[in-house]
């Protein structure tokens, strides 16, 4: 697979990622064994760029990335976030950072943290006293590389001039384009961007179904796109892309992710599964070249997202 480089400064990455928060929580039930054969086939295929979170499972997200990334430790970026508490407040007080830091550390096994995210900004702390903390940690040598996630301008301008930013993560696909507006100043500081849910939660693929046909942990259960009304619309959208991406050759899937690359040399899309053949869908995804012509009538048939917000009334992520 082709690599893109993570900010000026950042490593060399693979062009797709694997984004392991759907083996621990929100998208329902899932089998230990099979997720890290998943993610070793990912890395087979040339993934080196997989994604993880305390708040994933509490740890356990970031055990089973560790185990299954274990044998090829040298040859893969691990990114990992900060910033949550059990009950879903916030806090990157500096004492918390580098408690979480130190058991982020023995779950995944490894002697130094890759990438480090401050997943939420918190407006309690200022960014320079966390940009700080990290700064302190990279030091250290537990940490390599600084992450801002859901970060708004000013606060990756702060936090840049104290410890340089790496990456931003925020959601980015079809289906949302919000941060698009950022861009201008990820350009400019030289940050690489990383987009999460770049299949918009798995409606930008042939399996999509009605919410009430999730399981209860499903979070899509409850997803305002799921959402009788936003559902058939967002259907439609997906069924003319799908259209569209038969003409290239391709699947919707794979149409979604190119796109995504095509928007940026910065952009690396970090989609995740549990299953190896969606893997290969993915990686394959790499390869799809797509022209202006292409960008625009993609555009052209969902000029605006997805009908529907991307989260329920009150959770939506607030750029600071």
């Amino acid at each position: 697979m082709n690599t893109r480089k993570l900010g000026a400064t950042g490593p060399a990455v693979s062009a797709i990622g694997y984004g392991a928060m759907g083996i621990s929580m929100a998208y329902g039930s899932s089998d230990e064994a099979a997720s890290i054969d998943t993610i070793r086939h990912a890395h087979a295929l040339g993934v080196t760029l997989f994604d993880t979170a305390e708040l994933y499972g509490w740890g356990e997200n970031e055990r089973i990335v560790g185990r299954a990334l274990k044998p090829v430790r040298d040859e893969v970026i691990i990114a990992t976030k900060f910033g949550f508490t059990p009950s879903y407040g916030l806090d990157s007080r500096p004492a918390h950072i580098r408690e979480v830091v130190d058991n982020s550390l023995r779950n995944l096994g490894v002697e130094t943290i890759d990438l480090l995210y401050q997943h939420r900004v918190d407006p309690q702390v200022p960014i320079e006293d966390v940009a700080g903390t990290v700064r302190e940690l990279i030091q250290q040598g537990k940490v390599k590389f600084f992450g801002l996630s859901e970060a708004g301008p000013e606060t990756i301008r702060r936090a840049h001039a104290v410890q340089p930013v790496t990456a931003l993560q925020t959601e980015y696909s079809l289906f949302e384009r919000d941060v698009e507006v950022l861009f201008p100043t990820l350009h400019e500081l030289g940050i690489g961007f990383v987009a999460y849910s770049p299949l918009g939660r798995g409606f930008l693929t042939d399996v999509v179904k009605p919410a009430a046909e999730y399981e209860e942990s499903d979070m899509r259960r409850s997803d305002p796109r799921w959402q009788p009304g936003n559902f058939e619309r967002n259907v439609d959208s997906v069924r003319r892309l799908t259209a569209y991406a038969r003409s290239k050759d391709a699947t919707v899937t794979q149409l979604a992710l190119a796109w995504l690359l095509a928007k940026g040399e910065n952009i690396i899309p970090i989609p995740g599964t549990r299953h190896e053949k969606r893997i290969a869908e993915n990686v394959a995804a790499a390869d799809l070249v797509l022209t202006l012509q292409d960008l625009a009538e993609i555009e052209a048939i969902i000029p605006n997202g997805g009908f529907g917000a991307r989260y329920g009334e009150g959770s939506v992520p607030k750029w600071f």
